[in-house]
């Protein structure tokens, strides 16, 4: 997992940095106090996972959560803070983990252990796993096209049907982590492979059309930008 880390106090920025690096399957792409440079950074390479502190100079970690929660990336988050006081506003995010210092070196292994736990269960068989009233639905994910989300339900177009769930567009996001799945606005996520076009709406978002649907969803600039970095 490619892992990003920002504190602004050296000693626990260091104290992370060290209990990471003896995981086997972690890189770390970046370790930095300056919550401005994690942004950049953020915006700039491809991270799976952000472990930050709350309470920052300029930018916060919560503004950073918020961030990439408004842009859709597909980044998790784990808290790792000497204030109690966020957990609330955190988990309305779906920050993965909130830690509190000081901690012990077992206390972040086992949020990272929960965290492949969640990405092994996610794309164990290639469907998603809908448990509605009374039943289960067993969705192919190659099949979908893409998710909106309208008041408190979720709808799933698929290239047969359409489904409607309880599931937010973080926990939709959660198990959709397949490289062709893109959160393309905050209530859109889109699977590419079906993308048809991309064309101007706003100065800052753009309409996608889609093969085997008439319906279409949105995509912020920032998105497309990110896209055209990325992708094409």
């Amino acid at each position: 997992m490619k892992v990003g880390i920002v504190d602004d106090r050296m000693i626990d920025l260091d104290k992370v940095k060290f209990i990471l690096e003896s995981e086997e399957d972690v890189e770390i792409i970046f370790a930095t106090t300056d919550p401005e440079e994690a942004y950049q950074q953020i915006k700039e390479n491809k991270i799976d996972l952000l472990i930050a502190d709350i309470e920052m100079p300029g930018i916060s970690g919560y503004e950073l959560a918020d961030l990439i929660h408004t842009h859709g990336l597909l980044i998790t988050v784990i808290f790792v803070t000497a204030n109690s006081g966020y957990a609330v506003h955190a988990f309305e995010l779906n920050v993965h983990d909130y830690i509190l210092k000081p901690f012990k070196k077992e206390r972040l292994l086992q949020a990272l252990a929960k965290y492949r736990e969640k990405q092994r269960g996610g794309n164990l068989t290639g469907r998603l796993i809908l448990k509605q009233k009374g039943h289960i639905e067993m969705i192919p994910k190659q099949d979908i096209i893409f998710a909106e989300r309208t008041g408190r339900s979720t709808t799933i177009y698929t290239i047969n049907e359409e489904y409607e769930t309880y599931l937010t567009m973080n926990e939709l996001e959660g198990n959709l982590r397949e490289n062709n799945f893109i959160r393309s606005h905050r209530s859109f996520i889109i699977n590419l492979h079906y993308v048809k076009s991309f064309s101007i709406y706003t100065k800052k978002s753009y309409s996608v059309t889609f093969e085997g649907t008439k319906k279409i969803a949105m995509l912020t600039k920032f998105k497309m930008d990110y896209l055209q970095k990325y992708y094409f």
